[in-house]
């Protein structure tokens, strides 16, 4: 193993190894054949509870988190002023959010039930409020505003009475996070739920604190020290986070729809812990070229997501004549090629494979060509 104490975090490949590695395991659970006949760890959990689908959003908050410390400090380090750089970030954030409010209104267009809150919605927020508190604070004031922001949402959750419920609960429809979505969001609630938002309004605070976890973990990847030391000391985090979360879970349960303090602490862990292991092998140990196809499809996170999104969304809405009469074009191509091939999970999940198939060569050819999606 080669090992350069003065080596840049910048450098890792690890890092878009991992994006990669989230964005594939997204395309996977977000397209199954069948979906009543999914392995239950490639659906999301029903509500308290987690499966392997539930790691994949926040993943990527907390890698928007880890870029947030690389990229900027090193262009602080470089002499950019602060404004600068938070200008630049508000409009990122800005097109971010303009790509989510495309993904939802796509093909329909209907303004009047157009989602308004949303995965890439949330990451714009996240971002942009987690970039603000990096630039304007120090490691310190990092930690107390997770604290600040798994404390308010801890209170609002719990102490905060909603009309016709009370306060405390914690079951679909009595949750504070749900009345305020139903109270602010109304019809432009997610399509699925129509009352409710899985991104909604009050829950993106613990997602924040999601995010500034990934900031956290950039400040010890940034830290001038052996590669060793830096991943032990992502072990080390990422232990306390599953451990802190885990005791949590007694005050608020690990939820992946309402986002709670005990999910964020609980995920982070674990990111902390497998994003160390991809840096120890990837970068520690030099294994790029078993990497490089995930390093692929993490060059291209946003281009590959919008491009996933509308192929779901195109192969939903043609529809074609099948043995029932019309249904969509994605069904007719699960039932005539991948239904005969094996039992109803397995052909569900090589559905899902060749998707991840289809998006992979997607994301090759934009590598060739040098095209990549700058936001």
């Amino acid at each position: 193993m080669t090992e350069n104490a003065g080596q840049t975090a910048s450098r890792l490949v690890s890092l878009d190894a991992f994006r990669g590695a989230t964005i594939a395991l997204m395309v996977l659970v977000n397209n199954a054949g069948s979906g009543r006949d999914s392995y239950p760890q490639l659906e999301h959990a029903a509500w308290h509870g987690w499966t392997i689908t539930d790691t994949v959003f926040p993943s990527f908050l907390w890698i928007v988190g880890v870029a947030i410390t690389l990229s900027l400090g090193k262009r602080l380090a470089g002499g950019t002023s602060k404004s600068r750089l938070m200008a630049q970030v508000a409009r990122r954030a800005a097109v971010l959010f303009v790509f989510g409010l495309a993904v939802y209104a796509y093909p329909n267009f209907d303004l009047g039930t157009q989602r308004i809150l949303g995965v890439l919605q949330r990451i714009a927020i996240c971002y942009l409020i987690a970039a603000a508190i990096y630039l304007f604070t120090g490691v310190r004031g990092q930690i107390l505003w997770i604290v600040g922001l798994f404390a308010a949402y801890w209170m609002m959750m719990t102490l905060i009475p909603v009309p016709g419920y009370g306060p405390g609960r914690l079951d679909v429809e009595g949750n504070f996070a749900h009345y305020i979505d139903r109270l602010v969001l109304g019809a432009h609630n997610y399509a699925n739920t129509r009352t409710w938002d899985p991104e909604g309004v009050v829950s993106t605070l613990p997602a924040i604190a999601t995010a500034l976890f990934g900031v956290l973990a950039g400040q010890i990847l940034r830290l001038r020290r052996g590669l060793a030391e830096r991943t032990t000391w992502l072990f080390v985090a990422g232990t306390v986070l599953l451990a802190a979360g885990l005791i949590c879970t007694a005050w608020l349960p690990i939820n992946k729809k309402l986002w709670t303090d005990s999910f964020a602490l609980f995920m982070a862990g674990l990111d902390f812990i497998v994003f160390a292991i991809f840096a120890w092998f990837i970068d520690g140990l030099g294994w790029h070229k078993p990497a490089r196809p995930m390093v692929i499809f993490g060059l291209n996170a946003i281009a590959l997501y919008m491009i996933s999104e509308g192929l779901a969304e195109l192969l939903d809405a043609v529809r074609v004549n099948g043995a029932g009469g019309k249904t969509s074009l994605q069904a007719y191509i699960y039932r005539a090629w991948f239904a005969p091939l094996a039992s109803p999970p397995n052909a569900s999940l090589l559905y899902s494979l060749a998707f991840v198939a289809v998006v992979y060569a997607a994301a090759y050819g934009l590598y060739r060509r040098g095209w990549f999606l700058r936001v």
